[in-house]
């Protein structure tokens, strides 16, 4: 494991015991239950960690309240909301070797051999991040580009998107890979001359994970305070964690009884298996002051669009005859849902390409009408959807959870993948918008960085961070900045059953903020995307301030 230098969070997060607390003198921002803007000047918040009262100018001030902050001007906004990430994936990111930051097949080589030769009592090198197409190799790396570095240890690394990974030879033989073995269903084994290749994608990357040796209890603890402490700097008070497993479900449970915990976590587990080891019957209560729940489920229905993995409709324009990799059948798919929500436990499906979103809204509509009550289905990432199927969305109440900075971090790839006919329903965020679908915003961290302000840059502009393409990339499918707001924040906590409690500053909920120095809704992208959070608070409680 990398050695980090971590302040073992100096959150060991036992709160005082809370009191009336006033802030005051701030640009304060927030949207009420229907989504309207709503400023004031000044918050009080009570003893339980809850808004108690917002206030305008002309207002009178609680003459002693136990506690008074200045906010000397700034702005006040809700705390914001990942409505799709990774956390353990985080923590174990900034532990092990990360490739995220590599332009070239040559920069990851001399990063992987810096890091073999500095930890060289790590049985495997293992880490993640990799990604052919920034690197321009016009295909996948193989196992002899790792064996020129470290041919005497296992090495095994993710790629960015998590739907592939990459082995040198001493992994493949460490998990037994030979010209015999045979990729799994929904799942595939890049080969070269009849032979393993080096890289494997979706399902098959089992067949390598199982031979790694797995993170230890202290391994994850560690690593879930890592991921704590750059969230809460990046403004992120709550985090709906897809794929959660048992494993990491009892590090949150560890961390929660030693008052570790910051962060709110809306839990999906990864999967039945982990869905019903974690919560048994029926979706948790909220539990360590609403700091943790289990909502529900991710199923995967399909890969990524970078390995090519993702479920499309027609073949891949760069790869005639490839048209991805379903990962479930419609049978195995529907009986997932059903043994979910028999259970009450909310459904996310993963669904990239546009064969995939169009299954899974088929499933959707066979079921709704045979499961009475409030499903809340979800679909997860819905990049690549056939315009056709766009109302499909609003008809059947679907939310769509989407992650804009994969907009910018993707265009020219999805360019290549889809060509340009197929690009009318990619990352159609307006399109959903006008349909009538609710937008969930996230990160997909690690994926992407989880930091919010350069995923509303992207909403709103539909640019990367050098502001390219001039003028946006099919500018069309922008959102204002309201919009990008509420899918940051109140839609975030609606697409996870905790609008009730999470998402604005109204009275009587959570008192969870942010304190900025630009004003949200007034700046612009490129101001927007530089923004960070000088103060980050929780139930009241102020768990970071920049600098300090």
């Amino acid at each position: 494991m990398k050695r980090l230098a971590l302040t073992v969070i100096a959150l060991l997060l036992a709160a005082p015991a809370q009191a009336d607390t006033l802030v005051d003198n701030v640009n304060g921002i927030t949207l009420d239950k229907d989504g309207k803007v709503v400023r004031f000047t000044g918050m009080v918040i009570g003893t339980d960690g809850k808004v108690k009262q917002l206030l305008d100018r002309k207002d009178k001030r609680p003459e002693r309240p136990d506690f008074k902050e200045d906010g000397k001007g700034r702005t006040l906004i809700p705390g914001m909301i990942d409505a799709h990430g990774h956390l353990m994936g985080l923590g174990l990111s900034l532990m092990l070797l990360d490739l995220s930051d590599t332009r070239s097949l040559a920069e990851a080589q001399a990063a992987i051999k810096k890091y073999a030769d500095e930890n060289p009592e790590l049985p495997w090198i293992i880490g993640r991040g990799w990604n052919q197409e920034k690197w321009g190799l016009g295909g996948f790396p193989t196992a002899a580009d790792l064996d020129a570095v470290v041919p005497d240890r296992p090495v095994w690394l993710e790629r960015v998107d998590g739907h592939a990974g990459w082995a040198n030879s001493a992994a493949m033989t460490a998990a037994k890979i030979t010209a015999a073995t045979k990729a799994p269903e929904g799942g595939r084994i890049e080969m070269v001359d009849g032979k393993p290749a080096g890289v494997f994608v979706d399902a098959a990357v089992a067949l390598i994970d199982s031979a790694k040796p797995k993170p230890l209890a202290r391994d994850l603890d560690r690593a879930f305070l890592a991921a704590q402490q750059q969230l809460l700097a990046q403004g992120i008070t709550a985090i709906a964690d897809m794929g959660t497993t048992i494993q990491e479900w009892q590090a949150y449970r560890r961390a929660g009884d030693k008052h570790q915990l910051a962060i709110r976590i809306l839990s999906y587990g990864g999967d039945i298996d982990n869905m019903a080891l974690i919560a048994g019957p029926g979706p948790t209560p909220w539990l360590y002051d609403d700091k943790l729940r289990m909502v529900g489920v991710k199923l995967y229905l399909d890969g990524a669009l970078g390995s090519r993995g993702a479920w499309l409709k027609a073949p891949y324009s760069d790869a005639p005859g490839q048209k991805g990799l379903p990962l479930l059948t419609p049978a195995q798919l529907r009986n997932k849902m059903v043994r979910a929500s028999m259970d009450k436990f909310q459904v996310a499906i993963h669904a990239i390409g546009d064969a995939a979103n169009a299954e899974a809204l088929d499933a959707i509509t066979d079921l709704t009408a045979d499961l009475p009550g409030e499903r809340r289905w979800r679909i997860e990432h819905a990049q690549i959807v056939d315009p056709a199927d766009i109302p499909r969305f609003a008809k059947l109440g679907v939310i769509a959870s989407m992650q804009p900075i994969h907009q910018p971090s993707d265009r020219l790839m999805a360019e290549a993948r889809l060509g340009a006919e197929r690009l009318k329903g990619a990352y159609a965020w307006r399109s959903m918008e006008n349909a009538g679908v609710r937008l969930a915003f996230g990160s997909d961290v690690p994926v992407e960085s989880a930091n919010p302000f350069p995923g509303i840059a992207a909403a709103i502009s539909r640019t990367d961070a050098q502001g390219q393409p001039f003028g946006g990339w099919h500018p069309e499918e922008a959102v204002s900045r309201e919009t990008a707001l509420d899918g940051f924040t109140r839609s975030a906590a609606y697409a996870a059953f905790a609008e009730d409690r999470l998402g604005t500053l109204m009275p009587g909920m959570r008192a969870d903020f942010l304190i900025v120095d630009t004003d949200l809704l007034l700046a612009s992208p490129e101001d927007i995307r530089k923004m960070v959070p000088l103060e980050t608070w929780i139930g009241g409680y102020r768990y970071y301030k920049k600098g300090g």
